[in-house]
């Protein structure tokens, strides 16, 4: 099935990430001082273990979060993203793990998600609704996806609730995450570094997360709940699809 066509924050996200696969996990964990991984831990912690349940984890990049959903649950694994540059690295990762067999990537749109209704027992996505044009909306298309009863967890930055953290939060992604980015990453890096910090605080202006969980509620998801991490740098959010 052709990509859809992506829309101007598609296309954005793109451009952003394209460049960046190769070094991709390993800079993650750098740049979030090993807070990353640790955050992943604690959304897939919401998943059910179960031999044969499939998965959708959507913006799976390199396939980093789909390695651990096929490893710690014991599940089969489809992995949508937009960026193919992505995909393809997360491909080369799959085969040097040996899970090929049970991860499967595919190109696509969180917006538009080439699957029927109910088609998965469990859905994860990490770091998603700042690249789309109408999280409201995204939210109902990833739950369609998803079976009642499944679960569905995702994982996005925060901003830190409290003044303190929030100040020295701000100093970080201000002159420490670009040029960290730099150091480390070279030029590609350092404008991703310095876009997060703007990005993250816009995004939160315009949907705070007493928003968002109103939203995955309006979406068909009950049992929501959420979890600040790492002093406010994190969101871990899960819920179950309902019935009806």
């Amino acid at each position: 099935m052709p990509l859809p066509p992506p829309d101007r924050r598609n296309s954005f996200a793109q451009r952003l990430f394209a460049p960046l696969p190769a070094r991709y996990d390993r800079l993650a964990e750098l740049l979030s001082f090993g807070q990353n991984g640790r955050w992943r831990h604690a959304m897939i912690g919401h998943l059910e273990p179960g031999d044969g349940q499939l998965i959708l984890d959507v913006a799976a990049g390199t396939a980093g979060i789909s390695l651990q959903l096929a490893r710690r649950l014991g599940a089969r694994v489809v992995g949508v993203d937009l960026t193919e540059p992505m995909l393809q690295q997360g491909e080369r990762n799959i085969a040097a793990a040996g899970a090929s067999d049970r991860i499967a990537l595919v190109a696509g749109r969180a917006e538009q998600l080439p699957f029927p209704d109910a088609s998965f027992d469990a859905l994860t996505f990490s770091y998603l609704l700042r690249y789309v044009a109408d999280p409201e909306a995204t939210l109902s298309e990833l739950a369609r996806v998803v079976r009642p009863g499944g679960t569905i967890a995702s994982l996005e930055f925060l901003v830190p609730p409290n003044r303190f953290w929030r100040f020295w939060w701000r100093a970080y992604t201000a002159t420490l995450l670009p040029l960290g980015g730099l150091i480390t990453g070279g030029r590609e890096w350092f404008k991703v570094g310095r876009f997060l910090g703007p990005n993250i605080r816009g995004h939160y202006r315009s949907y705070p997360v007493g928003w968002t969980v109103n939203a995955w509620q309006q979406a068909g998801v009950r049992d929501v709940g959420w979890s600040a991490m790492s002093l406010g740098g994190g969101l871990v959010m899960w819920g179950t699809r309902a019935s009806g």
